[in-house]
């Protein structure tokens, strides 16, 4: 009896120093009450669909007020190192959008339930964002210089619906062959129609693309996924790497419960060009007045 006490003792002291002295008790069962609990409130972190949407308006804001509010600031004048600076980096750092937007893409690719509707409001809103894009980025009602990165968007999307049609009728080297003469058409659709062509930097179309690439063939890899966009990311000039890492952090929640929050934001892109083009005319008609009483 003393040696099985004894015995006993001993376990009891070795499961003691075996037992991680993190507050959450000696109990087993106790212990996994404490790690279900960690991981619901871990899964409670991170970023819903409605943040990344925000996150991702911001950065419209960035872009729209690049050719906008900072020649208003600074002065058109593109001999001004201050105002051309602003003008550029504002622009650059809006670019962290490109992925968002190209994983929401993926998302929406997958999980709508009419994929021709969709692919129809996309091209809607491109077009009917084209003259307020084109108004604030020239002061023209039409400049070919530059499309608004929503046909990016919608190109991307017209790539994957017909890489998803091709790989249900073809395999092996058919499906290789015609997936990159797929991804070549979009890439060329892209630079000729100068998607996303901002201060002659970048074309932006061809980076969403990219990601939407990344996202959709790595899919169901998120490690890798993460890993080769971001990679990609720091390439495109760094900020399309920040844009990743909030990607990254998506908690798989909706963040919205009226279906008008989705119209809200279809509609904030066209009327963000609109209202800032508006504002600067507005300033301009004031200096152009106050300059004539001077003189």
């Amino acid at each position: 009896m003393i040696a099985c006490a004894m015995e006993s003792r001993k376990l009891e002291e070795d499961l003691w120093k075996a037992t991680p002295k993190t507050g959450a008790g000696t109990d087993v069962a106790d212990q996994i009450g404490f790690a279900g609990m960690r991981r619901k409130k871990k899964q409670r972190r991170g970023l819903s669909v409605f943040q990344l949407k925000v996150i991702g308006a911001v950065a419209l804001v960035l872009s729209a007020g690049s050719t906008t509010l900072v020649p208003l600031i600074f002065g058109s004048d593109t001999s001004n190192m201050t105002s051309l600076t602003a003008m550029v980096l504002c622009e650059v750092v809006s670019w962290f959008a490109a992925p968002i937007y190209a994983w929401l893409l993926v998302q929406g690719f997958q999980q709508t339930r009419n994929r021709v509707a969709y692919g129809v409001q996309l091209l809607l809103l491109a077009l009917i964002a084209e003259v307020p894009y084109d108004l604030a980025t020239s002061g023209k009602p039409f400049d070919f210089g530059s499309q608004n990165p929503v046909f990016g968007l919608f190109i991307a999307f017209a790539m994957l619906a017909a890489m998803k049609w091709v790989a249900q009728r073809y395999q092996g080297a058919m499906l290789v062959i015609s997936d990159i003469v797929l991804v070549a058409v979009a890439v060329l659709w892209d630079l000729l129609l100068r998607v996303g062509l901002r201060q002659h930097l970048m074309s932006l179309g061809a980076v969403t693309l990219g990601f939407v690439l990344i996202f959709w063939l790595m899919r169901s890899r998120e490690n890798t996924m993460m890993f080769t966009a971001g990679l990609f990311g720091a390439v495109m000039m760094i900020a399309p790497g920040v844009g990743v890492a909030f990607v990254h952090y998506y908690n798989g929640k909706l963040g919205y419960k009226h279906s008008w929050t989705k119209w809200m934001f279809y509609a904030f892109y066209p009327v963000i060009f609109a209202d800032l083009r508006g504002c600067r005319m507005k300033f301009d008609h004031i200096a152009r007045v106050l300059t004539t009483f001077a003189l």
